[in-house]
């Protein structure tokens, strides 16, 4: 069995992508960057998601030499031009805190009618050879005007995806996989991995 770094050191994402492996039927290992003691926080100083997942991917691929993908995320609200963006998950501050940057939004938000916004994760695979490959899914929707929900994380709470009236947050894990931004993103990843292992 193949294994491939998943550059991140969040747990909750680590079981919610080990989960998409395992329903897909895809025979590959998963590995954190715990797991590969890569104990330092990666810098994502780009201006785009997908510069982003590239400059993780990179970090991971010349220091460990193991084939690797990271994602980054953002949440693109239209009446904020596009905002938090690629800055979601610091968008109160360097601390990355879920409660303040929902606080924020939502303040940045009084008053305002037009709720529209989308998830969209970008990831980046460096393969065995070191050959850079991108994919991506976006989930429309809008923000609700207070929090909702238990489940989830980052801005679950206040997100509800179009066709739907719960929250990403009122969701159970499998609900939200079959159609979530990062379920759609690796859709695509998955299917260009088939085609590598067939």
């Amino acid at each position: 069995m193949e294994t491939l770094c998943f550059a991140t050191h969040n747990a909750n994402k680590l079981k919610e992508v080990q989960k998409l492996f395992q329903e897909a039927g895809l025979p590959f290992s998963l590995l954190s960057l715990d797991d590969i003691g890569c104990t330092e926080d990666i810098a994502e100083t780009a201006s785009t998601l997908e510069g982003n997942a590239l400059l993780k991917a990179r970090h991971v691929w010349q220091h460990y030499k193991i084939p690797v993908f990271s994602d980054d995320t953002g949440l693109e609200v239209v009446a904020l031009q596009g905002a938090p963006g690629v800055y979601s998950a610091r968008y109160a501050g360097p601390q990355k805190n879920d409660q303040d940057n929902i606080k924020k939004l939502l303040a940045e938000l009084q008053g305002i009618k037009n709720r529209q916004a989308r998830f969209r994760t970008c990831i980046a695979f460096i393969d065995a050879e070191g050959q850079e490959h991108l994919f991506e899914g976006i989930v429309e929707g809008r923000i609700t005007e207070t929090p909702r929900g238990a489940e989830g994380f980052g801005y679950d709470p206040v997100f509800c995806p179009e066709g739907e009236k719960r929250t990403f947050a009122e969701m159970s894990l499998q609900e939200k996989n079959e159609i979530s931004h990062r379920a759609r993103a690796f859709q695509a990843f998955f299917q260009w991995l088939r085609i590598q292992v067939s």
